[in-house]
């Protein structure tokens, strides 16, 4: 099964990787031609507004927001903050694909990144699920099912077909959330 990374910006390596290890095909994507050959798509980390000036460049954005529309999207950390429906801190353009309020740097800034294990609803296994967070978004308001809190704010949401992570499940060994993206690609 062939599922795209949006590789513009951000560690989508790592998630070439995790998917690998969950049996799928990954597949860089940086043009709508190459969005076109997937049947899922993650959009990584990184910078946020970077990556809205790169989609803009390569002419990303309504075929991101028109694929979202008819497939599964998992947006994790800046990936979130794309795929929302309001950003703050500060404001910004989204694809508005979920039901989600975000602000931006929310937990705080570089320094204060950090892992930790929180109580996961739905995955499967184990109930804890270690959690990187960097420079996370913080969730304000959600319309979707949560998965796994921290600080009693969403990190992990699930959409029916699409799902937003505040955090980068990329870098951990746990490939649970990988796993339930690609049932919902499936």
């Amino acid at each position: 099964m062939r599922v795209g990374v949006l590789a513009l910006q951000g560690d989508f390596e790592a998630h070439m990787k995790a998917l690998k290890r969950v049996g799928a095909e990954p597949v860089e994507v940086r043009t709508a031609a190459e969005l076109d050959t997937v049947r899922g798509l993650i959009i990584p980390g990184g910078e946020s507004t970077t990556m809205l000036k790169l989609m803009g460049y390569y002419e990303l954005f309504e075929p991101l927001r028109a694929f979202g529309g008819q497939r599964p999207v998992f947006g994790t950390c800046a990936g979130a903050i794309l795929i929302a429906s309001e950003v703050l801190n500060p404001s910004q353009a989204s694809l508005n694909l979920v039901d989600l309020t975000v602000e931006r740097n929310g937990y705080g800034r570089q320094l204060d990144s950090r892992v930790v294990s929180v109580t996961q609803y739905g995955l499967g296994g184990d109930p804890e699920v270690e959690v990187v967070l960097i420079r996370a978004p913080i969730v304000r308001r959600t319309g979707g099912q949560v998965l796994a809190s921290y600080l009693d704010s969403p990190i992990l949401v699930d959409y029916g077909r699409h799902m937003a992570a505040t955090f980068h499940p990329e870098l951990t060994d746990d490939t649970r959330v990988h796993k339930l993206f690609l049932s919902k690609v499936n």
